[in-house]
C-alpha cells in the first residue's frame, strides 16, 4: 500500500499544474497522500519574495468546514493538512475540487484557488451480499429478465465499475444495460425453459471489474431455486415511473403509486410490493405499502444533497413470480437556505487620512441552494463612506468610497446585507465595527482672535495677567495642546525675560514689575501647538497695556542760566520744565538722558545764533560809529563827543532783551512750544544832539 503511495506521489507532482489567472491558483494532487504532502509553491506561483509571505501576515483558508491545507511561511509551500479521501468528501461527483483562498495583508490583497483531488484506483466494486438468492418458476417463458443486485464501487471514471461477468451456463446469459444515471445494471436472461424435476437449482458467479491499474474486481453468488406451479408473474401498468416532487414536500407525503396485476387467481394473483436493492439512504428516504403499491416520503428531501433519485420497484405474487419497474423521482430546489456571510478579515481601526479605494474588509457569501434562488446580492447602507466590489463569484471586498473625518464621524457599525435570487428572497446580515483612527489634520484654535489686558505698573512679580485658550477637534495625543512665547526683544532684553506663559493652562504671568516711565504697552504672540506628528500650531496676538500710576516728582532736566551782572531783571535765557513723567512722554521708549542732550544742544544752537548776531550788530555800530569819525574829522562839528553817546547800554540791553527767549515743555510732547518774546529792537542807535556836545 506504501508503495502504491509513493507511486501516486509522484505521479502527482510530475502531473500538478498550476495555473494563475486573475489571482487564482489551479493544483491536483492524487486522494490519500500523507499528511505534509506538498501541494504547490505558492510564493513561487504568485511571485512573493519569502520574507514577504510573513511581512505580510499570510493566511490560507478553507472554504469548508474542515481544513484541508496549511501553508508553510518558511518556504512557501502549500502542503496537506491531512490525508484526504476523495470518495468520502466527493462522494460520486465526477471532478472533486476543493477550494482555498490566501490572504495577504499590507496592502490586503486575496487569491482564489483550488485543488483538484484526483482519483486513484483504491476501491475495489463491491456487492452488498456475497450470498443472494433467486427464486424462478419453471413456468418462466424463455427471454424472461432478471434485474440482479448491482455492485458498488466509489471511484470514477476508468477506475470505477466498468462491466459485469457472469460464470458460464446453458440456462442462463448475462446482459449489462446502461442506465440513464451512467450506471451499469446487471440482468439475468433465461434462454431455455427450466425443469425443476431435473434441476431444482443453479449456482452462479456474478463478478464486476473495473478498468484500473491494476484491475479489481469483486463478485457475488448467486443461488437460483427452480420453483413449481404459478405460470403468470405480475406485470406493472408501467416500466418507468416519473415524478417531480418539490425538496420541501412534507414528511409523510405520498409521492406516487405504482400498480401491478397478476392474470393468475387466486394466491398466486396476490400481489404485494417492495424495493428491490435499492441504496440504504435510500430507504431511509422512502417506503412502500405492500398492499397499495403507495410510496411516501419519510424523510425530508434535500434538494442540495440528492436532486435525482432511482428506485427499482417489485411486484411477486404468492406462486413466487416477480416483476420490476423503475421509479424516477426528481426533486425541485426551494429557497430553503439563507444566505450565510462569512467575513474573512476586517481592517480595523481605519486611518482617518485612508486614500479612496482602500479595501477596509474581504467576506464571502454562501447560499446552498441552487439557480436564481442560490444567487446573492450583498448590499451596505447609503450615505456610508464605503462600497463593495465583487472580487470572484461569493466574493466581496468593502473599500472606502469618500475620505474619512474622524472629528465628524469616530465609529461606523456598518451593515452587510445578503440576499438571494429566490420568491420570496431570503436575507441575512452582519454588522462591522469599523473606528476611525485620528490623524494631526487639524490645528489649535484659539477662542478669540485677539487677547489684551491691563497691568498697573509696579506689579507684583510673577502676577497672572490673563489666560489664553485654544482648542483642538483632534482626539488624544494629537489634540493636547501646549502653550509658549513666540521669540521677540523689549528694550534690548529678550521678551521672556518679561512675560511667561504655562505650557499646559495658558496662563500669562508678569515676570518682573514694569514701569509705566520705561514700557507703555507690549505686543506679544503667543503659540499654541498640539501634540501630533508632525504638530500643528497657531498663533494669536495678545497686547498687554501698563497703567500710569502716580509714583513719580517733577524733576529739573536742565538748571537755569544766571542773569548777567547789573542787568536789570526780566531777561534770562531758560527752559520751562514738566514733571519727569511728562518729559518723558514726549518720546516713549526713549531714555532721559537723551531728551536732556537733544535739549541742551537746541539752546546751545540758539545762543550761538545770538552771538554771531550780536557780533555782526556790534561790526555794523562800529562802522557807522568810524564813518561818522571821518565826517566829524572833515567837518569839526562832533569832535570830543564821546562814543558812549552814540551807543547807549540802554539800547544794547533792550536789544538783548527783544531776542531772549524760553522754553516749555509740558506732559504732552505735541504742546511743548518755544516762544520768543514779541518786543522787537530798533534798527538805528540814537545819536547825541550836537547841542549837547557843545
Amino acid at each position: 500500500r506504501w508503495g502504491r503511495r509513493q507511486q501516486a506521489l509522484l505521479w502527482g507532482v510530475l502531473l500538478g499544474v498550476w495555473e494563475v489567472a486573475r489571482g487564482q491558483l489551479r493544483y491536483s494532487v492524487p486522494e490519500e497522500m500523507p499528511k505534509g504532502s506538498f501541494v504547490g509553491d505558492v510564493a513561487k506561483d504568485l511571485g512573493l519574495q519569502l520574507s514577504a509571505l510573513k511581512d505580510r501576515d499570510t493566511h490560507v483558508f478553507d472554504t469548508g468546514r474542515t481544513r484541508y491545507f496549511f501553508l508553510d511561511l518558511k518556504n512557501g509551500h502549500l502542503s496537506m493538512m491531512e490525508q484526504v479521501d476523495r470518495e468520502e468528501i466527493c462522494a460520486a461527483v465526477s471532478k472533486c475540487v476543493l477550494h482555498f483562498e490566501i490572504l495577504l495583508k499590507h496592502p490586503m490583497k486575496l487569491y482564489k484557488g483550488e485543488v483538484e483531488i484526483l482519483d486513484i484506483n483504491d476501491n475495489s466494486p463491491t456487492f452488498p451480499e456475497s450470498n443472494s438468492v433467486l427464486e424462478i418458476s419453471e413456468n418462466t417463458a424463455p427471454g424472461t429478465r432478471f434485474p440482479l443486485e448491482r455492485a458498488h464501487d466509489p471511484d470514477i471514471g476508468v477506475n470505477s465499475l466498468q462491466n459485469y461477468e457472469c460464470s458460464e451456463s446453458s440456462y442462463f446469459t448475462l446482459d449489462v444495460k446502461n442506465g440513464d444515471d451512467g450506471g451499469k445494471y446487471p440482468e439475468l436472461i433465461l434462454v431455455k425453459s427450466l425443469d425443476r424435476e431435473l434441476q431444482a437449482a443453479h449456482n452462479l458467479i456474478l463478478t464486476a471489474t473495473d478498468k484500473g491499474s491494476p484491475v479489481k474486481s469483486g463478485s457475488t453468488t448467486i443461488n437460483v431455486i427452480v420453483i413449481d406451479g404459478n405460470d403468470n408473474a405480475p406485470e406493472f401498468t408501467q416500466s418507468v415511473y416519473k415524478v417531480t416532487v418539490r425538496e420541501d414536500v412534507a414528511v409523510g407525503s405520498r409521492v406516487l403509486q405504482v400498480t401491478a396485476t397478476d392474470r393468475d387467481e387466486g394466491p398466486n394473483a396476490e400481489v404485494k410490493y417492495s424495493f428491490f436493492k435499492i441504496p440504504e439512504k435510500f430507504d431511509k428516504t422512502f417506503k412502500i405499502d405492500p398492499e397499495s403499491g403507495e410510496i411516501e416520503i419519510i424523510e425530508k428531501l434535500n434538494f442540495e444533497e440528492n436532486e435525482f433519485y432511482e428506485l427499482m420497484v417489485q411486484a411477486r405474487d404468492a406462486g413466487g413470480l416477480s416483476s420490476h419497474s423503475k421509479v424516477f423521482i426528481k426533486v425541485i430546489d426551494v429557497n430553503n437556505y439563507i444566505p450565510e456571510i462569512v467575513i474573512m478579515s476586517v481592517f480595523s481601526p481605519v486611518p482617518e487620512d485612508t486614500s479612496l479605494g482602500t479595501v477596509i474588509a474581504i467576506f464571502s457569501v454562501q447560499d446552498r441552494d441552487s439557480g436564481a434562488n442560490g444567487e446573492v446580492q450583498c448590499s451596505i447602507p447609503e450615505g456610508l463612506p464605503f462600497r463593495l466590489e465583487k472580487s470572484f463569484d461569493n466574493y466581496y471586498s468593502m473599500v472606502t468610497a469618500e475620505l474619512l473625518d474622524r472629528e465628524q464621524v469616530s465609529e461606523y457599525n456598518v451593515t452587510v446585507r445578503a440576499a438571494d435570487g429566490g420568491s420570496p428572497a431570503l436575507q441575512s446580515s452582519a454588522v462591522l465595527a469599523l473606528r476611525v483612527l485620528d490623524v494631526n489634520d487639524n490645528a489649535p484654535v484659539f477662542l478669540q482672535e485677539r487677547y489684551s489686558a491691563r497691568l498697573a505698573e509696579n506689579n507684583a512679580a510673577g502676577a497672572l495677567v490673563l489666560r489664553v485658550r485654544a482648542t483642538d477637534a483632534d482626539w488624544g495625543q494629537n489634540a493636547r495642546v501646549r502653550y509658549r512665547l513666540s521669540e521677540g526683544r523689549v528694550r534690548g532684553a529678550p521678551l521672556s525675560s518679561y512675560v511667561s506663559v504655562q505650557a499646559e493652562t495658558g496662563a500669562l504671568y508678569a515676570l518682573r514689575s514694569f514701569d509705566y516711565e520705561q514700557v507703555r504697552e507690549l505686543e506679544l504672540w503667543v503659540r499654541a501647538e498640539d501634540g501630533g506628528s508632525p504638530a500643528l500650531s497657531s498663533n494669536v496676538s495678545v497686547r498687554l497695556v501698563i497703567v500710569d500710576e502716580n509714583d513719580n516728582a517733577p524733576q529739573v532736566l536742565y538748571p537755569p542760566m544766571a542773569p548777567p551782572a547789573g542787568s536789570s531783571g526780566g531777561v534770562w535765557s531758560g527752559v520751562e520744565l514738566a514733571p519727569r513723567c511728562a518729559a518723558e512722554a514726549a518720546a516713549p521708549g526713549e531714555a532721559a538722558g537723551s531728551l536732556t542732550r537733544w535739549l541742551v544742544l537746541a539752546v546751545a544752537a540758539v545762543s550761538c545764533l545770538f552771538v554771531g548776531f550780536l557780533l555782526l550788530l556790534l561790526a555794523l555800530r562800529l562802522r557807522r560809529w568810524r564813518r561818522q569819525q571821518v565826517l566829524a574829522a572833515e567837518s569839526g562839528a562832533l569832535r570830543g563827543v564821546p562814543v558812549s553817546h552814540f551807543v547807549g547800554i540802554d539800547g544794547v540791553r533792550a536789544f538783548l532783551q527783544s531776542y531772549s527767549h524760553e522754553v516749555s515743555l509740558t506732559a504732552d510732547s505735541r504742546k511743548s512750544q518755544l516762544r520768543f518774546s514779541g518786543a522787537s529792537c530798533c534798527d538805528t542807535l540814537p545819536a547825541r544832539p550836537p547841542d549837547e556836545a557843545s
